[in-house]
């Protein structure tokens, strides 16, 4: 004669059928979970862990909406970079972008918009007041000039050009004209080892293909030391 299958403990039943109902919501739980890894990853670039183009610019925008003309807008590219990749391989330029990245996290801080827009091009918008916009940009381009120490122990000297624009210069609080004339002020200081801030008549620059060549317009902060 077959004995009835008993379930240990009192509450054996009352376990198991909590145990049961709670597969499903476990699977919606890892099912979450993963979806919001897979979101993640599409707001950051897998190299420098920076906000990609689109994520950049939403919290761009909020921070401008937020903090208004204490805001600063800056355009950043690393100078001489195809000769990085060139003279000492791929490994090397994505290491030289990587430490770009961390620099710019760790200078601008965790509430700033910091973003790889493509390539060896990045834009951070912060909350940075005029009063100490200058010593600032000033501590930004020491930083980027440090050079780079590779995996191998092998040493990469680096330099970026810097444009910065700030809605109290030029009155206006649209990024798209900020990054324009915050790009045409890192024109003005191409290969220069200066942080160049546009003054209002930087913003009346036409732009070609969506990009500034340097102009007249811009005041210059800080050669690297």
């Amino acid at each position: 004669m077959n004995a009835a299958v008993r379930l240990p403990g009192r509450f054996s039943r009352h376990a198991l059928l909590i145990a049961t109902a709670a597969v499903p919501l476990t699977g919606w739980a890892v099912h979450a979970v993963t979806l919001h890894k897979r979101l993640a990853a599409t707001r950051k670039d897998p190299l420098t862990g920076l906000l990609r183009r689109d994520a950049y610019t939403a919290r761009a925008r909020r921070l401008l909406a937020r903090h208004g003309d204490n805001v600063t807008v800056l355009m950043v590219d690393v100078d001489h970079f195809k000769t990085v990749n060139d003279t000492l391989g791929h490994a090397a330029g994505d290491a030289v972008l990587t430490a770009f990245g961390t620099r710019l996290t760790a200078w601008a801080g965790p509430h700033a918009a910091v973003g790889r827009l493509g390539g060896d091009e990045f834009a951070v918008v912060m909350e940075l007041a005029a009063g100490h916009r200058e010593d600032r940009l000033q501590q930004l381009v020491r930083m980027l000039h440090t050079p780079v120490t590779l995996d191998d122990g092998r040493t990469v000297d680096v330099a970026a050009s810097v444009g910065a624009a700030a809605p109290d210069v030029l009155g206006t609080r649209d990024l798209t004209l900020l990054q324009r004339a915050a790009d045409a002020a890192l024109y003005d200081g191409k290969h220069s080892g200066r942080a160049v801030l546009a003054i209002k008549e930087t913003v009346t620059v036409p732009s070609i293909n969506g990009r500034r060549a340097g102009r007249a317009g811009t005041a210059a902060w800080g050669r690297a030391a």
